[in-house]
């Protein structure tokens, strides 16, 4: 195994839905906690932790996001990050409103202190084919636009599935920026691994086309990681009707699950496939990292050892 984290500071090894971006030459990621242990200091409920690296592998904890916002009183979690002209984007969720939880963003200078956007939450889905509730955002600039995809619910609330929408990469990403390019889910369950849920969406282009990483079914059902690539960010394709990355062995790290992925692209062009798992049905979290290789437009796993 070449990187295991998580963190204790909530009082339980709890690290879920990575999120990594380089920085004037370092690497930070960010991350959800859970609510703390100590009922006094629950109130916040879910958090997002930011740790540093500088080779991917060793990670620190250097703080947290705070929460300052009326909508982010009951929890925010699930970042997704972007760089863009020198300047760190950070999408992430609101939590604990049921279908009411959607979109915010915040920016920064330095990738530890954010202000936060006036206008959040940025993002809800509309239309009938929803319940309202958008959440797991993942960012992408993509043909002169920013492409967010998000998770959302069937109105029924059951079926968890995948949408997108798009804003001016010129604007402050705040309400009036996005539109929704959907007006049906873009990627839903189909497959009997995938279960009820399709979540977490993580893109990368490569030679104009996108692949989308994706979590499939719940969580510890085992959740799994599928890919799925797009010649137009909006029509998508399965690479593969069996997961690309699976749950570990019985005893593994990973037993319960290998989910929530996050797809980082270094400024060597190497990519790496971030992602969660545990072995005790979500008692605990841990984060890990496989570096993902290319051929004939194909991804796949560099070592095979990732259930060790």
């Amino acid at each position: 195994m070449n990187m295991m984290y998580t963190d204790t500071d909530r009082g339980r090894p709890m690290a879920k839905d990575p999120a990594v971006v380089k920085h004037q030459g370092r690497y930070y990621m960010y991350y959800s906690v859970p609510p703390h242990l100590q009922p006094e200091q629950a109130a916040t409920g879910w958090g997002i932790g930011i740790a540093v690296s500088d080779d991917l592998t060793t990670w620190h904890k250097v703080g947290e996001v705070p929460q300052e916002q009326d909508c982010e009183r009951n929890g925010i979690c699930a970042p997704g990050v972007i760089l863009l002209d020198g300047r760190v984007h950070l999408f992430y969720q609101t939590y604990g409103n049921g279908p009411k939880d959607a979109i915010c963003h915040a920016v920064s200078e330095d990738a530890l202190s954010f202000r936060k956007n006036a206008s959040n939450p940025v993002f809800r889905p509309t239309g009938g084919w929803n319940n309202g509730r958008a959440i797991d955002a993942d960012v992408i600039a993509y043909d002169d636009q920013l492409w967010m995809y998000f998770a959302t619910r069937d109105p029924q609330g059951e079926v968890q599935m995948q949408g997108v929408a798009t804003a001016p990469l010129a604007s402050d990403f705040g309400q009036e920026a996005w539109t929704q390019r959907c007006e049906d889910s873009i990627l839903k369950p189909e497959l009997p691994w995938e279960e009820q849920c399709i979540e977490a969406a993580a893109l990368v282009e490569r030679e104009g086309r996108l692949y989308m990483f994706y979590a499939g079914a719940y969580n510890n059902r085992p959740q799994q990681i599928g890919c799925a690539v797009s010649e137009d960010g909006i029509s998508w394709t399965r690479l593969f009707q069996e997961p690309f990355l699976r749950n570990g062995e019985p005893g593994s790290w990973n037993a319960s699950e290998s989910g929530h992925p996050f797809l980082f692209r270094d400024e060597d062009d190497r990519t790496y496939l971030f992602y969660q798992g545990n072995n005790d049905l979500g008692k605990s979290w841990y984060l890990s990292m496989q570096e993902i290789g290319w051929r004939e437009g194909l991804p796949y796993l560099m070592i095979t050892d990732y259930l060790a």
